[in-house]
């Protein structure tokens, strides 16, 4: 099939690009990398009458540092922020879960902005964004900006806080503070680059000792918004995670889970997955953050 007519604007500024949301609403569709609008309008899933292009906005492609957090704006290309070295260093989950997205030829073209946005539950940069508790940053032409927890962002399957007339313009990805801070992320698809049939993140902090004095983890494509377990790992902190404490997190946190049914597994084999995944990201996240000096 081919997508629906539609009108096609590029705007050159934000505010532009806010105005034609005010005036048009639903009939409007931002557009950057177009990884999972293009598809969806050309199975005509999605019919935008107008479509409006962010692909060149510079206000969208900045990525400002302080000692807090990283904000990195919606349009940012995936490959740029997977490589950066500041990301990389200050907030390792979120390069280690790039790494599973798609392909290179779409991480070269798909935005951060756009993943979040579309709201997968099976994708992972909003697994990433809501178990590190990152702040989503939404523009209206009317309210001008506002922030958001990621815990508030996503709503459902596909569907987030963002209103028709309002544009994700940035995340703020949370730095901790201090060293010894390991991540892992763990996924299993049909075939590499596929939707993960389950998906699991995890970033851990340790001491001198090797005790755990910080901890965040989250599983994936399990339920109809990406989970995050923030009781549990409030528990492992003052442990030293062996197999023992990595099992018996992984099981309570894959028995909250509501895991779906279809051609690729079912929701008891979904359940189990997500279980092994979380002990193993949880348990390399330790063996990184041990190797650090």
């Amino acid at each position: 099939m081919k997508a629906a007519p539609f009108a096609y604007v590029r705007p050159d500024s934000l505010d532009h690009a806010l105005s034609l949301l005010e005036n048009f609403g639903p009939e409007c569709k931002l557009i950057a990398g177009g990884m999972s609008l293009v598809p969806m309008m050309a199975m005509r899933i999605a019919r935008p009458s107008i479509l409006v292009d962010i692909n060149r906005l510079p206000e969208l492609k900045t990525c400002d540092q302080t000692d807090d957090f990283i904000r990195v704006g919606a349009a940012t290309r995936q490959c740029e922020a997977e490589h950066d070295p500041n990301l990389r260093e200050r907030v390792p989950l979120v390069a280690k879960a790039l790494g599973w997205v798609g392909h290179l030829q779409t991480r070269n073209r798909g935005t951060i902005g756009g993943s979040l946005a579309h709201a997968d539950p099976s994708a992972e940069l909003p697994l990433a964004a809501l178990a590190l508790g990152a702040t989503m940053e939404i523009s209206s032409h009317r309210c001008g900006r506002r922030r958001l927890a990621a815990s508030e962002f996503f709503v459902d399957i596909m569907t987030t806080a963002v209103a028709e007339t309002e544009c994700l313009t940035a995340v703020e990805w949370p730095v901790w503070q201090g060293r010894r801070i390991g991540a892992a992320f763990e996924e299993l698809s049909t075939r590499h680059g596929d939707f993960a049939m389950a998906s699991a993140a995890a970033q851990l902090q340790l001491d001198s000792a090797g005790l755990c004095t910080r901890a965040a983890f989250g599983l994936g494509g399990v339920a109809g918004t990406p989970l995050e377990f923030p009781d549990l790992a409030r528990q492992v902190i003052g442990y030293r995670i062996d197999e023992r404490v990595a099992r018996e997190v992984s099981q309570s946190a894959s028995a909250r889970t509501t895991p779906s049914t279809d051609v690729h597994a079912d929701a008891r084999y979904r359940r189990h997955l997500s279980s092994v995944l979380l002990e193993r990201a949880i348990l390399s996240a330790a063996v990184a953050a041990t190797s650090q000096s």
